[in-house]
């Protein structure tokens, strides 16, 4: 049983988690793209190699990826404050009205999903939230 419950909820998690990423204030930018700018807004500003290690990607892929967030003005390249030889990255105003506007999206289209459900419903997934939290954080 225990094998089966794990099956279903990685894939019910993964269907909700590709039906949250669906929405989003542009809806042409990559999922990498935002997760880059979701990391910087969250994190502030990182070195090329720190965003190439949290996104698991090579140094060079996170590169274009910049390169393409800096060309549509959502995130800057610094000299990093206390080496100046060093080149941060960072989110721009824009790039910040970007993650704001699709948190929004997202935070409304969960609410109007869990104002369809029943109290009972909601509480059971509020006690869930602290169980997949813990999952997620192990």
């Amino acid at each position: 049983m225990s094998n089966e419950l794990g099956h279903q909820l990685r894939q019910t998690i993964l269907r909700l988690a590709r039906r949250v990423r669906a929405e989003r204030a542009d809806d042409a930018m990559s999922d990498g793209k935002l997760s880059v700018l979701f990391m910087l807004a969250n994190e502030g500003a990182q070195t090329l190699g720190s965003l190439s290690d949290h996104e698991r990607v090579t140094p060079p892929s996170m590169n274009r990826t910049i390169n393409g967030l800096v060309e549509s003005g959502l995130v800057t390249r610094v000299s990093d404050a206390t080496d100046g030889r060093k080149v941060v990255i960072d989110v721009s105003d824009a790039g910040r009205r970007l993650v704001r506007d699709t948190r929004r999206k997202r935070d409304a289209w969960f609410s109007s999903r869990l104002s369809k459900l029943t109290n009972a419903e909601r509480e059971t997934l509020e006690n869930a939230e602290e169980i997949l939290r813990r999952l997620a954080d192990q």
